[in-house]
């Protein structure tokens, strides 16, 4: 039944990245670009759990398709959790990644507890409301300077013991194995089949009955 799952994002790469973990699958990726313009979302969550499903469940809304979402950031432990859901605009509404990092080192200057994660929630919702959840982490140290010219974000401050390395100096194939998104969207491929017949059954049930003409069978409505 279901043939279009629409991801709340216009960002190529996650769209390459779900169109890959489906190809086995019938059912089509498309992108709220793919719409027009749609109304904002108001990212007001106190956790990426209510971010990534008030996502999904505003562009399911709206499009009356199924749709995915994802919200994810940066937990550091001596910040209590913070920046957590401000990651993107640690520093200001529209503060580039540099800037982010920079308030981030400003904050930790002289802080000995270095423990770090990056965490990601994905959140697969119906019209109706019902949701899918997926989580990912990854468990690191801040270091004191950045290191590193690929990735974004807060990558050249996240240091990734395992492979000795920060984000920002690890290849694509190694994030994507290691990282937090990359883990919960392991996890979604792992089982994308329930996650297609859970679909199916939420959008059957969502479908309006038939209508139930038995009352007016005899009528004469010549009268």
């Amino acid at each position: 039944m279901v043939t279009i799952l629409v991801l709340a994002t216009t960002n190529k790469n996650k769209i390459k990245e779900f169109q890959e973990i489906v190809k086995d699958f019938p059912i089509e990726i498309r992108s709220v670009g793919d719409f027009g313009p749609l109304p904002e979302c108001i990212e007001d969550g106190k956790t990426f759990d209510d971010n990534a499903y008030k996502k999904a469940l505003h562009t399911a809304k709206i499009l009356g398709l199924p749709a995915i979402a994802d919200d994810s950031g940066l937990e550091v432990e001596a910040l209590n959790g913070a920046p957590g859901v401000y990651s993107a605009r640690y520093a200001g509404e529209s503060a580039t990644d540099a800037e982010n990092c920079e308030k981030l080192l400003q904050e930790m200057a002289g802080n000995k507890n270095r423990k770090a994660a990056f965490k990601c929630v994905l959140s697969i919702a119906v019209p109706s409301g019902p949701a899918l959840t997926y989580e990912g982490s990854c468990e690191g140290v801040l270091l004191n300077e950045k290191r590193g010219e690929s990735g974004f974000g807060y990558d050249p401050l996240f240091f990734f013991e395992p492979l000795n390395k920060t984000f920002a100096e690890c290849t694509m194939e190694e994030k994507n194995k290691y990282s937090h998104r990359g883990k919960a969207l392991a996890d979604l491929s792992s089982e994308f089949d329930k996650v297609l017949k859970w679909l199916n059954q939420r959008l059957a049930e969502e479908k309006p009955p038939k209508p139930d003409h038995s009352e007016f069978e005899g009528n004469d409505w010549s009268k």
